[in-house]
Parts: structure tokens; C-alpha cells; sequence
């Protein structure tokens, strides 16, 4: 049975993996609270990705502490449906008291009282804390770069499924992340000519002396950096789990038969301008890759750890063709290219939050998701709190430290000095003896289907 609820004390938007997570430390600590969602729990892993995306971290890592993956391996991938189920799973785990196909239009701070009013699809609930747990990946961005051409098929890689659903001929992938670089592999796979626009990026191994990446981060504290390295703002890391999981390396990929080519700069009649910093940004992502090796061996000896020694790891292919005479423009016609894929990335899209929470650039102005406009919280951001924070146990133990805060607010304003205590011992005596109101006021609520 749904009823429907004008009040609650805390509203959680989103029920991603952030939302939910949000969700079992608020119940656990007795907080009253919903979450809506105005789609499917964690619809984002399900119609967000393309058909083959795996996580990019194995099952033993990416994953909340109180329940394991079913029926993986530790060391195994989950795919993109394994992980949405995961969540639903974990949701009905504590009885999250989520509510889908609601979407939160508006929300507006009360003037002269506590708290919020909240606009959405099936009506207004007051609330006096709001969770923004709508995660980074809100809106799929195309640079203006892209051209206006008819004949050209451009989509997000949001909107990638598969090579069955592009027309026939050749792909040029902008952007070399892990999404970039995953869909460009598999569509040479699957038979196309490719080109892959390589940008700045980080690209770690995908495993080293018999660890995953995830672990060897854990332990040598990367996770937990608290500030982003300057100049790494733009620079996309380059990993992956697809077929069990490997390194990513940009040379082999072009052995393998895709065309690298530098930073997409410009369209102009049908032909496209590149960079001429392909070489300079495949060097400096083998400088990340090595780093992480010497950093791990250097662990390894300070520790005394029997870790086997990986030579191969360290050997790094010959330039390829087109790393040594890279292509500086291409003529999309005469090349074949029928479709553009803009592996371009994310903005976020708080324009419904009508709230003083925001610096002049529109991103959020808080402290490890607790902001600037009381009552109002972030989670799921990337470096919300450290480097860890946007994946799946990052977030977990930033909801954790968000609850953590929203209770002890409760205290705060549970709060009642002497007089009023008094005040409120009268009225508890007096309503003791008075008879029972058989007209008693009702309190709709807002509840689960």
C-alpha cells in the first residue's frame, strides 16, 4: 500500500549506490528518512552503460562491507547488471525505504523556519535535511567542438550499446579513459577500423606481483589522498576489467590494429584537426604506470612481503606506426568514418536545487560533503572527502560520516533548557488525565510500494 507523506526529517536524492548507502547508516543510527528515486534503484548501471561494461575494480573490492557479490569470484568483474542487482539486493537487505518514479523537481530553503520544501512528481514534502545523491554522472557532455554533420552519427558513450547498433564503417572514439579506451577495443574486435583520440591520462596496471591495482592504491595510501595533484584535473585514468582484466597500453592497442591519434582539436569541412601531443601523452602515461611499479616494489622490500617479482610488467612495446608519424588530420570521408563516439565525460546538473550551496563555477561549496547551506549535503562526488570517494566503498564510508553529522544536528536541536523541560512536564501531566480525542489528527506518510 502506498500513502503519501507531506514531512520527513531527512530526503535522500538518488538511490544509486550513494543514495543507498546513505540509506543503511541512517537507519541504522534510528534516522528518520526517504529516498527517491525517479527511475529504477541503480538504473544508471543498467541503461547508462554499454551491453559488455564490467566494473572496473574486482568483486572482492568494489563492493559495500556488509554483503559479497553473489556467486563471484573475488578476483572476477561484476557486470553491469550484477552490480544494479547488487544494490537492489543490499537495499531490500535493511528494508530501504526507497520510493522509484518519483522525481524531485525543486527544492526550495523554508524562509523563516527550518528546513525544506521539495517539489516533485507526485507532490510537495517538507523535510528538514536534504541528501543530493545524484551522483557525477548526470549529464552526458559533447564538447561544441563536435560538428554539425548529418551524415555522421555522434553519440555519447552513455548512449553506446554495442557495434551491431552503429551503421557500418569506420569509428573515430574520442576521449582514451577507461570508457573510451573499452569501447574502442571492442569495436576493433568486432571487425571495424578504429581511431582513438588519446588525451592526458593515467594508466595503472591492471595488476602487479600478483595484486590488483585496488589493492596496491590501498596500501600505499593513494586512496586516501585528500586533494587532487595539480595539473591532474584533466587527466583521465585508462583501466580495465573487460575479459577478466588487463592493462591498459595504448601501443598495444595500436599493434592490435587501432589508429591513435592526438587530442581531438577541431572540425572543419568534414576533416578533423588533431594534437600533435600523441606521443608526449602516451609517454607520460607510461611515467604514471612506472611510478606505480617502482612504488609498489619499494613497498614491497620496506615490508618484506613475498610478493613475486613481474619483469614482463616493466616491458614496454616498440612505437607503432602511428605514434611515430602520427595522423594530424583526417578526412572522415575518404577514411569511412561514419560514427563519432564522445567518450567526453560528465557535468553535474543541480539547477533543481534553488539553494545557496555553490561557488561562482555552480560546483558545490562543502567540507567531506557537509555544506555550506545547513541542511543540505553532498555524496557521491569524486573527491568528496578523498580520491576514493566516487567509487562504490568510497562512498559508503562518506555516508557514513554524513549521518554521522545529520545525528549529531539532531542532538543539537533536540535540545531543551529548563523552562522549556518544565513546560514540557505540565503538558505530559495535564494530557495524562484528560480523556482520549477520538478526533485525533492524522499524519499521512509517505512510504514503499
Amino acid at each position: 500500500m502506498t500513502v503519501e507523506k507531506t514531512s520527513i526529517d531527512t530526503l535522500v536524492v538518488g538511490a544509486g549506490q550513494a543514495g543507498v548507502a546513505m540509506s543503511e547508516h541512517l537507519s541504522k543510527l534510528g534516522v528518520p528518512h526517504l529516498v527517491l528515486e525517479r527511475d529504477r534503484i541503480a538504473e544508471r548501471w543498467r541503461t547508462g552503460r554499454w551491453d559488455s561494461l564490467v566494473a572496473n575494480g574486482p568483486a572482492w573490492h568494489d563492493r559495500f562491507p556488509n554483503l559479497e557479490f553473489d556467486g563471484l569470484e573475488p578476483d572476477a568483474f561484476a557486470s553491469k547488471d550484477q552490480v544494479a542487482d547488487y544494490f537492489v539486493a543490499y537495499a531490500e537487505k535493511f528494508e530501504a525505504p526507497i520510493r522509484t518514479g518519483v522525481e524531485v523537481k525543486e527544492v526550495v530553503r523554508n524562509a523563516g523556519r527550518q528546513g525544506f520544501t521539495i517539489e516533485t512528481s507526485e507532490g510537495t514534502i517538507e523535510a528538514s535535511r536534504v541528501v543530493v545523491a545524484t551522483g557525477p554522472f548526470q549529464r552526458p557532455v559533447i564538447p561544441p567542438i563536435a560538428p554539425e554533420a548529418p551524415n555522421l552519427t555522434q553519440i555519447h558513450s552513455a548512449e553506446y550499446r554495442n557495434p551491431e547498433h552503429l551503421p557500418e564503417g569506420a569509428v573515430l572514439v574520442v576521449g582514451a579513459g577507461s570508457s573510451g579506451v573499452q569501447i574502442a577495443d571492442e569495436l576493433q574486435r568486432a571487425g571495424r577500423e578504429v581511431y582513438l583520440s588519446v588525451g592526458p591520462h593515467d594508466r595503472p596496471p591492471r595488476a602487479y606481483r600478483g595484486r590488483d591495482f585496488c589493492w596496491w592504491l590501498g596500501v600505499l595510501g593513494e586512496w586516501d589522498a585528500e586533494v587532487m595533484r595539480p595539473g591532474k584535473e584533466h587527466v583521465t585514468i585508462a583501466v580495465s576489467g573487460a575479459r577478466g582484466g588487463h592493462t591498459v597500453d595504448f601501443r598495444r592497442l595500436a599493434h592490435q590494429g587501432i589508429t591513435l591519434v592526438g587530442l581531438t582539436k577541431s572540425f572543419n569541412g568534414g576533416v578533423v584537426t588533431f594534437q600533435s601531443d600523441l606521443a608526449i601523452n602516451i609517454a607520460r602515461g607510461d611515467e604514471n604506470y612506472l611510478s606505480l611499479l617502482n612504488a609498489a616494489d619499494t613497498y614491497v622490500a620496506r615490508n618484506g612481503l613475498d610478493l613475486p617479482e613481474d619483469h614482463e610488467a616493466r616491458i614496454i612495446p616498440a612505437d607503432p606506426e602511428c605514434v611515430l608519424n602520427p595522423v594530424l588530420e583526417l578526412d572522415l570521408t575518404k577514411a569511412g568514418v561514419t560514427s563519432i563516439i564522445w567518450a567526453t565525460g560528465y557535468a553535474v546538473d543541480f539547477s533543481w536545487l534553488k539553494i545557496d550551496a555553490f561557488d561562482e563555477k555552480g560546483k558545490p561549496k562543502h567540507q567531506r560533503g557537509v555544506s555550506k547551506e545547513p541542511g543540505i549535503y553532498f555524496l557521491g562526488l569524486p573527491w568528496l572527502s578523498r580520491r576514493g570517494s566516487a567509487f562504490i566503498w568510497g562512498v559508503w564510508h562518506d555516508a557514513r560520516h554524513i549521518a554521522d553529522h545529520i545525528v549529531t544536528q539532531r542532538k543539537y536541536l533536540s535540545y531543551r533548557d529548563a523552562s522549556q523541560r518544565h513546560a514540557t512536564d505540565g503538558r505530559e501531566e495535564r494530557a495524562a488525565s484528560a480523556p482520549v480525542d477520538s478526533c485525533l489528527h492524522k499524519v499521512s506518510e509517505m512510504g514503499v510500494n
